[in-house]
């Protein structure tokens, strides 16, 4: 009886060194570890993802509680494409995307050509165009309200000095508003480019421009044939980002027009703050909210697509 027992003992025991292997020991402290994070991905992302796809097919006020829940169908999505303020807002949106995407990408590949082949003092040129990208937004904001002055700004006083009688009211006219915004997201962003587009520079090899020289080719041709062709896969990740960046500006809005004026300011973003926080409509500014998601992803896809099928040709 006592030999039976000794033996099952060695036998469970064998079992459970065989089960706490080292293998199997690293992968649950790697668990534990990263519990945390993940803990916090499913309340502070997964769980408001899920509630607001939810309530998106709710009519739900704020103020009225849980119990104010009212389930609709489908009525808030077909009401979005009979809502003035939010089409405004969508052609916004596609103006603000493609008046400050191609532009900024533009500019910040020049430039960092131009600070990657020609320039002395490199590491001032990538610190003085990364500071806006770091800076409080607020305070950008704040600043270029006074450079945008209608009367007393320094960018229309030079305008009037250089002989313009009435120059734009930038950010209180209808006209000029989305413009005035899109100078400043176009400003505040394009160092974060430059230092992308730098790190893409950094990895071409500079034989390819040597044998270029040697066969004659100019700056420019080095530029549109070696520099533009091997950037091929930064270019396409900011793309991608920009353009996401670009449907989700708010901040800038909200501090310097407040979607005005007469909603000539007003994006998709916006609109979902003042449906869910000023008039309190959380189930439609829900569905605006997945409308934007599925605009986005339909965007970001095309943009795939269209670069896998360059790299397979």
């Amino acid at each position: 009886m006592n030999d039976q027992m000794i033996a099952g003992d060695s036998v469970a025991g064998a079992n459970q060194k065989t089960y706490w292997t080292r293998k199997r020991r690293e992968q649950w402290a790697g668990w534990i570890f990263i519990a945390p994070e993940v803990v916090g991905l499913i309340v502070l992302s997964l769980f408001p993802l899920i509630s607001s796809l939810v309530l998106s097919f709710t009519e739900w006020n704020l103020v009225g509680g849980l119990s104010a829940i009212r389930f609709i169908g489908l009525d808030n999505f077909v009401q979005l494409f009979k809502d003035d303020h939010f089409i405004l807002a969508l052609k916004n949106n596609v103006w603000f995307t493609v008046g400050t995407v191609p532009l900024t990408m533009l500019i910040g590949i020049v430039l960092a050509a131009l600070i990657h082949k020609k320039l002395y003092a490199k590491t001032y040129f990538k610190v003085a165009f990364f500071i806006p990208y770091i800076c409080s937004t607020v305070a950008i904001a704040a600043v270029w309200q006074a450079l945008y002055h209608p009367s007393k700004g320094p960018l229309n006083q030079m305008l009037m000095d250089m002989g313009m009688s009435n120059p734009p009211r930038w950010l209180v006219d209808t006209s000029f508003s989305l413009i005035a915004i899109m100078v400043i997201y176009i400003w505040q962003v394009l160092g974060y480019q430059i230092i992308i587009f730098l790190a893409g520079m950094s990895n071409i090899p500079e034989e390819l421009y040597e044998a270029a020289r040697i066969d004659g080719a100019t700056g420019i041709q080095q530029f549109r044939r070696i520099t533009v062709p091997l950037l091929g896969p930064t270019i396409f990740f900011l793309a991608i980002t920009s353009t996401i960046s670009s449907f989700k500006v708010f901040d800038l809005i909200k501090f310097l027009t407040n979607g005005g004026p007469n909603y000539a300011s007003t994006v998709i973003v916006y609109q979902i703050y003042e449906e869910g926080f000023e008039r309190f409509k959380m189930g439609y500014a829900s569905a605006m909210s997945w409308a934007l998601f599925l605009m986005i992803l339909l965007v970001t896809s095309i943009t795939w697509i269209s670069q896998n099928r360059k790299v397979h040709y």
